[in-house]
């Protein structure tokens, strides 16, 4: 196992959120999209530099209302099918290094997915991923399940 270099030390930094979701896709399919395929989801189109290894630094790009967002960020773990830690920087982390953590536990009808996400500055900050997460795992679902659908002839 590679060791982690520098983790975020989130001992001032007490605030975090949990969201769940039970998904449609498997956790095959949803790691990959966490660690491979961000711009299929997530990220806007061919703003991606992301390595899915332990260590490594990713940047992509998400464009909302007119405006680019900006997110930084580096793997702290990867466990194929099972969980993806990560840090998370953003202009609504203020700078901070934060950490997301998503785990994925299959399920009868595909994954439950549970995400959590530590190290926020302030409750604005956590206020504002609090009500983001959900869309953002009701858009990665159903993304998924729209590239699964066989094409009709």
């Amino acid at each position: 196992m590679t060791a982690i270099i520098a983790p975020p030390d989130l001992s001032a930094r007490p605030l975090r959120l949990t969201c769940e979701r039970a998904m449609v896709a498997t956790p095959a399919e949803l790691f990959r999209a966490w660690t491979e395929q961000f711009d299929r989801w997530f990220a806007a189109p061919s703003t991606v530099l992301m390595k899915s290894e332990v260590n490594t630094a990713f940047f992509f790009e998400t464009h909302f209302e007119g405006q680019r967002h900006p997110h930084y960020g580096r793997f702290l773990r990867l466990e194929r099918d099972r969980l993806v830690e990560l840090t998370w920087l953003t202009a609504t982390t203020k700078g901070v290094e934060t950490l997301v953590t998503v785990e994925l536990n299959p399920n009868k009808t595909g994954t439950q997915l549970r995400l959590t996400h530590a190290g926020f500055p302030d409750e604005e900050s956590r206020n504002r991923h609090d009500a983001a997460w959900p869309t953002v795992l009701t858009h990665l679902d159903e993304r998924l399940a729209a590239l699964a659908e066989p094409i009709a002839d």
